[in-house]
């Protein structure tokens, strides 16, 4: 397991605390703010959450918002965004239904994304005129997309 790291979290009156099903988890998990009530999420009703949350991401560090694979498979519920260092207001979700059919509902307290975090290199970039490309047969290339096949 790697290095423990802290982090700052505040919460605010309505917000529940981020929590993991297991240690070895990646994400922890936010929950709907006790405040917010029921709140439905359909294909053309996507669904923004002020959750309550405060993070202080340490610097070398960034916090992806990713969807809950149980949500996804069961309920078409899908949700991201990236909180960078340095941004200490509120978590926002934004919560999208991709199937025409049906709707999602959240009570407050249910779990509707995960917050992973993770290091982060410092990046130089050298501005060059071409980047190599492999021409060996069956390489990668520029198809992008499923050209490598399944």
């Amino acid at each position: 397991m790697g290095a423990k790291m802290n982090m700052k979290v505040a919460l605010d009156g309505f917000a529940y605390p981020l929590t993991k099903g297991h240690e070895t988890d990646a994400g922890f998990d936010i929950r709907l703010p006790s405040n917010k009530g029921k709140q439905k999420v359909s294909f053309f009703n996507p669904l923004t959450v002020d959750t309550g949350v405060y993070v202080d991401i340490p610097e070398g560090y960034v916090g992806f918002l990713k969807s809950k694979s149980g949500l996804n498979v069961k309920s078409a519920i899908n949700g991201e965004g990236v909180i960078d260092a340095g941004y200490t207001g509120s978590i926002k979700v934004k919560l999208y239904r991709n199937s025409f059919f049906g709707k999602k509902v959240f009570e407050p307290g249910d779990k509707i994304i995960q917050l992973v975090i993770l290091p982060i290199p410092k990046v130089e970039i050298n501005y060059v005129d071409s980047v190599d490309k492999f021409d060996a047969v069956g390489s990668r290339k520029t198809g992008g997309f499923g050209s490598t096949g399944r």
